[in-house]
């Protein structure tokens, strides 16, 4: 009797979950298609479903080839980037909050994005004779160094945090908000070395902006970020164990170690390379997987591949508004998200003490 309501139970909580998750993909591709439709340039969803139909083989001939082009060359490249950078940045910081037990972690706060910016601009000032050297480098580069840079910053402020195999979370918040002043002022000094092209690219790429997107970098974004996802999502079952605590986890047969060195290199991978793409866009790691928690509960079956999809819905939609608000001109996406992420953050801060986690 025991065993078969328990196997009713998981069956119920199994499809309830599917049921989240089919939901925000819905929500998520009603996005992606105002995304395809709405901007400077509007293309009729009826065209967007055309040229979709022209792709795969079945001739139409509602839209023009300017509307061709600018949705196969421009729309889709960004809107596929706003789902890989939104989705990452939300899945890591579901991952690190899951990790550490809180809901004030997240990729920013403790360096990554940090130390992915400053590998970023050195590469930026400093890499034009690399490039000339190795061609592949301009594709890779980039990503490259701010992976390296959001890992060793990240290694970094895990080792001032930790002692005796714990990681003390305040000293790891703390650690995190002086290492991320020190890499800012790293990356000040380099700027000193940079041209004005430079610093106006800089002063922009600080702010978030997707404008820039095309398939070269999706299809490099792509190969970096998605093993990346992939990896955290397969450990929502030691997540699961570890939100226990990190003892009784071990107890449970989980490889502590092994799941925090995972977690740490795939975050550090996704961000850094969101930054190198992207900017640095805030606060999508911290609103989102909180939300999902809020909403659907702690279970990382449903919090992991959540956060990926809310993520994705939130920065799309932060792109569908900075795109539009003062069209034909456009708002950096970062403008956006630190506008809606911000409060939330205060509202964590001065609720942090009621937050059952």
């Amino acid at each position: 009797m025991m065993k078969t309501l328990q196997s009713t139970m998981r069956t119920t909580k199994h499809r309830t979950q599917n049921g989240v998750m089919l939901m925000l993909l819905l929500v998520l591709a009603l996005i992606l298609l105002f995304s395809s439709s709405i901007g400077a340039f509007h293309i009729p969803i009826d065209a967007v479903f055309g040229i979709l139909k022209n792709q795969i083989g079945f001739h139409s001939s509602i839209f023009t080839e300017t509307q061709a082009q600018v949705l196969l060359n421009i729309r889709f490249p960004r809107i596929l980037m706003t789902v890989l950078i939104g989705g990452g940045l939300g899945l890591a910081g579901a991952a690190l909050q899951g990790l550490f037990r809180n809901p004030l972690v997240e990729p920013g706060l403790i360096g990554v994005s940090a130390g992915g910016s400053l590998f970023a601009v050195v590469f930026i000032v400093f890499g034009a004779n690399l490039l000339t050297m190795t061609p592949i480098l301009s594709l890779i580069g980039l990503p490259l160094f701010a992976f390296m840079g959001g890992l060793l910053v990240t290694a970094c402020v895990y080792k001032i945090s930790s002692s005796s195999g714990k990681t003390d979370i305040s000293v790891l918040i703390l650690a995190g908000v002086a290492i991320n002043a020190l890499m800012m002022a790293l990356v000040g000094l380099v700027l000193f070395y940079a041209d004005e092209a430079a610093l106006r690219n800089y002063t922009f790429w600080t702010l978030g902006d997707l404008g820039g997107s095309n398939w070269s970098k999706v299809g490099v974004g792509a190969v970096l970020i998605l093993p990346a996802i992939g990896l955290i999502l397969r450990l929502y079952p030691e997540l699961n164990a570890m939100a226990l605590g990190e003892s009784e986890a071990y107890h449970m047969g989980v490889n502590v170690q092994r799941v925090k060195y995972s977690i740490f290199l795939s975050s550090a991978l996704i961000v850094g390379t969101a930054v190198s793409m992207s900017g640095t866009i805030g606060f999508v790691g911290l609103v989102v997987p909180h939300l999902i928690r809020l909403g659907f509960g702690a279970d990382h079956r449903l919090v992991l591949p959540g956060s990926f999809l809310l993520g994705a819905i939130l920065l799309s939609g932060a792109d569908l508004l900075a795109r539009n608000i003062v069209r034909p001109a456009e708002l950096p996406v970062g403008i956006i998200t630190a506008l809606l992420g911000a409060p939330f953050f205060i509202y964590l801060i001065l609720n942090f003490k009621k937050i059952s986690y």
